[in-house]
Formats: structure tokens, sequence, C-alpha cells
């Protein structure tokens, strides 16, 4: 009990800084609105504590299977810290965010090409922010895209390595709250197919995203992405959501591979017993 209140507290710690992260990054750029910083704050850190209190989560899936959700929420804080830090070298430049606005600049030249997300994403800011943000946007776009990918790789490589399964056993139930095993149909082909679809939205969002940007500022009017709170949250939900999706790709296919080995032994299992002597 002892190790499951401060897993939690510890935790919800860290989602509450998540959230903070902007505004200690720049610091005095909140506005008349910061009130409302300590509050969501205080929501995010009441709910991770209560997913990872609980003996049954609600929402939080992989909870009792890392490094899923470790790897997620890195790459979202790296991609809300790193965004951060480009906008505070536009107000007010250090050696860090020089040095860290330089690689991005590398790599989103790098990604900068006809029709890629970071193009995309670049033409829907176009009209709400100025050359200096467009730079920033680019070099965060670029880091954005680094971390993704390293993120991709890591879980792949903790998947071929045995996960969810290496140390304890794997729990569905616990795991997949938000997954329905009798549902109707075989859970084997379920899994599969709403993996597939997770494929192909996680693929699709970082060229999606940028046209429902345009679309909105054309419909409702600019978004205020010269703001550069504004600016940090909506390229780390351009970078976050892919990252998020392709990986529960990756988890629902590797458990529908272990229940069909399951399946595949004991049936194996049941042939010998049946067998003659």
């Amino acid at each position: 009990m002892l190790d499951r209140i401060v897993g939690a507290g510890l935790r919800a710690v860290l989602a509450a800084l998540l959230v903070a992260t902007p505004a200690l990054a720049l610091p005095g750029t909140v506005g008349a609105s910061g009130f409302v910083l300590p509050l969501i704050c205080f929501i995010a850190a009441a709910f991770v504590f209560v997913e990872y209190f609980t003996d049954y989560p609600s929402v939080v899936e992989f909870r009792d299977a890392p490094p899923f959700n470790r790897l997620r929420f890195a790459c979202l804080w790296a991609v809300v810290l790193t965004t951060a830090i480009l906008c505070a070298d536009l107000i007010r430049p250090t050696l860090l965010s020089g040095a860290i606005a330089g690689l991005g600049g590398l790599a989103g030249a790098a990604l900068d090409f006809p029709y890629s997300p970071v193009r995309l994403m670049l033409i829907s800011v176009a009209d709400t922010s100025g050359t200096t943000m467009l730079e920033a946007v680019r070099a965060a776009a670029g880091l954005s895209c680094f971390y993704a990918a390293v993120t991709l790789v890591a879980f792949a490589l903790s998947v071929r390595r045995g996960w969810p399964v290496r140390h304890t056993p794997f729990n569905v139930w616990i795991n997949m709250p938000l997954f329905d095993p009798t549902g109707g149909g075989d859970i084997v082909l379920r899994l599969r197919r709403e993996g597939r679809a997770n494929l192909v939205l996680g693929a699709l969002v970082p060229f999606v995203l940028p046209a429902l940007i345009k679309l909105v500022t054309l419909v409702v009017g600019p978004l205020r992405l010269s703001d550069p709170h504004t600016l940090i949250w909506v390229m780390s939900v351009w970078a976050f959501l892919p990252v998020s999706m392709i990986m529960r790709a990756i988890a629902l296919f590797r458990v529908a591979e272990m229940i069909e080995s399951r399946r595949r032994r004991a049936t194996e299992l049941r042939e010998r017993e049946l067998a003659p002597a």
C-alpha cells in the first residue's frame, strides 16, 4: 500500500510539473489568467494519482506494463520543455536556448520539404506568426519528430525484448480498461482491427492537424499562435498524438500475438492429452 501511494504521488507531482513547465520556462508570460494554472496542475495531479492508486484504472491504459506510459510521458515532456525553451530564446536568449535552437534548426531544415508534416505545420501557422516565430516552430517541429522517432524505436525494442510479460503477468482488464474483451467477436481479430485503426490514424494526424488548424483559422478566426503558451501546447498535441496512437497500435498487436500464442499452446497441450498412448 505504501509503495502504491508513493508511486502514485510521484507520478502526480510529475504530471503537475509537466503542466507547469511552460510557465516555469517562460516567467511572466501567463498573463491575467495565471490563477487558472494552479487549478489545472491540481486537476492533472489528482487524475494521475487516482488512476495509479486505485486497483482498477478507468482511463490510463497499460498502467502496470512499463515502460509504455513512461516513454509517452518522456516524449511529451521533452516536446513541451524544448518548445518552451525555444520560445524563451525569442525573449531572453541564453547559451542553452541558443544551442537547442541551433539543433532544432538543423533538424527542422532537414525535414522541411514539400508535403512533409513540418512544412504543413509551417504553412498552417504562417498567417499568425512572424519570421522569428516561424523559425522557432520549425525548430520545435524538427526536434519533436526526433523525439517521436526515438520513443517509437525504444518501445519497439522493448516489445522485441518481451514486453509486457518480462517481469509480471499481463492482466488485460487492468491494463486495457477501455477495451471490452467480451464485446463480441474474436478478441484477437478485434485487437488487430483496433491496432490497424490506431496505426492509420497515428500516421495521418501529423498531416491532418495542420489542415484543421488552417480550417479553424479560416472559419473561426486566427489562433493566437504568436502566444508562446498556445504554440507550446499546439506543438505538443501535434507531436504527442501520433506517437501515442502508433505505440498503442504496436501494443495491441503484441497483446493479440500473446493471446494467439497462448491459444496455440493450449490447443497443442489438449491434443497431446487426447492422443492415444
